[in-house]
């Protein structure tokens, strides 16, 4: 059965889609898994993760669109696990809540080259141990998974792109999805192409944050990608994703959760959903309203953690006036860990700190307080702590 294009009232002329191939959409593996099931057995559960580019109203319904109408009779559930201002790190903690326990999945889009960059700043290891993270957890836990992963792009990565180079996030997630025979459609390398060639502008893409147009580019791309694998015939049983017995980087994210740090709560460390009316700095209501933080104002009683695995950190609110962690692990040396981000001046910014990552496997004591130095561009000592990642 032959796709039809995207959305058409947004697609502009620059937006038809080639007869040749397309060197952007770099098509690994199988997505044979899911072309059965959406086919044969009726039912999809496609899962979308990345940062604000996913979360707002962007390529993510475009593909669900065009999926539902591919499949007219198959009964779809698409989850959006896009969480503006995240990390592939934050994502590869959040991925067993916000996706795997959702069930059966069996398309996975992911993206989070923009965010690595310009939101985390990571360096290539963090990047590996990112995203390595999430496919590597997804593939053991759920083998039949079909996974593609899209770079989108900023405007310093598409001048480095233009100027051949390759922006360092994209790099390292490279490095990972060439290992575990994942699709890549390479929108960056895309849209710097048709700015090249005349047929775009970054104004009509729209941005990081691409318009309708520059969506539709991404939606066409998965289109090309997914159209080419599907036109075989379906298998008669699904076929697992071979795992690679060593991974990337030992020390990435793969085994990574969240764990409720309530336990931790005491006299100076707080358990409860904060009154952000009284909080300097904006507040995304989606996802965060009504949840319940474990939080500190000002330096006191130390709180104590207990967790099982080779890494600790915080899945953290940092706003104007986030502090400086001192953090302890087995009685071992205090590190300080600042929680104070860039982007934290207007706003309660959502990022992971990681306190330790290569520890001995095993069980493992953590003591936390907050210093009485912080940021210099901070205005207060506060911490306020949505979850502990371990790995």
């Amino acid at each position: 059965m032959k796709s039809t294009a995207f959305v058409a009232t947004v697609l502009l002329p620059f937006c038809v889609i080639a007869a040749e191939p397309n060197r952007n959409v770099i098509a690994r593996g199988s997505y044979a898994n899911s072309q059965l099931q959406f086919e044969k057995n009726k039912t999809g559960r496609v899962a979308f993760m990345g940062g604000s580019i996913t979360q707002m109203n962007g390529y993510r319904p475009m593909v669900a669109d065009w999926l539902a109408k591919r499949f007219p009779k198959t009964k779809f559930e698409f989850i959006n696990a896009g969480i503006s201002s995240t990390c592939s790190t934050t994502g590869a903690f959040r991925l067993k809540s916000q996706v795997l326990d959702k069930g059966r999945i069996d398309l996975f889009f992911i993206e989070f080259a923009v965010n690595d960059d310009q939101d985390a700043g990571h360096a290539h290891r963090e990047c590996i141990r990112g995203m390595e993270g999430i496919i590597r957890h997804a593939r053991k836990a759920q083998p039949n998974m079909d996974i593609i992963v899209t770079h989108f792009v900023n405007p310093g990565m598409l001048e480095q792109l233009r100027s051949g180079k390759m922006p360092l996030s994209m790099a390292a997630h490279e490095k990972v999805l060439k290992a575990y025979d994942v699709s890549t459609i390479f929108l960056a390398r895309e849209v710097a192409d048709r700015i090249d060639s005349g047929k775009l502008t970054w104004k009509v893409f729209g941005g990081t944050h691409p318009k309708p147009a520059g969506n539709a580019v991404a939606a066409e791309m998965i289109d090309q990608l997914l159209t080419a694998a599907w036109d075989k015939p379906a298998l008669k049983e699904p076929s697992p994703h071979a795992v690679p017995w060593k991974p990337v980087d030992s020390g990435s994210y793969f085994n990574g959760h969240f764990l409720l740090p309530a336990e931790s709560a005491n006299d100076t460390w707080k358990w409860h959903v904060p009154d952000w009316k009284k909080i300097p700095g904006g507040f995304r209501s989606n996802p965060f309203g009504g949840m319940k933080l474990l939080t500190a104002g000002k330096p006191g009683k130390e709180a104590t953690l207990k967790f099982k695995g080779r890494a600790l950190g915080a899945y953290v609110l940092a706003g104007p006036d986030a502090g400086t962690l001192e953090v302890s692990i087995d009685g071992g040396k205090w590190k300080r860990v600042d929680l104070y981000h860039h982007y934290s001046r207007g706003l309660n910014y959502p990022r992971t700190v990681m306190f330790a990552s290569d520890l001995k496997a095993g069980e493992h004591t953590a003591k936390l307080r907050l210093s009485e130095k912080s940021n210099l561009k901070s205005k207060g000592t506060a911490a306020r702590i949505l979850q502990f990642t371990v790995n």
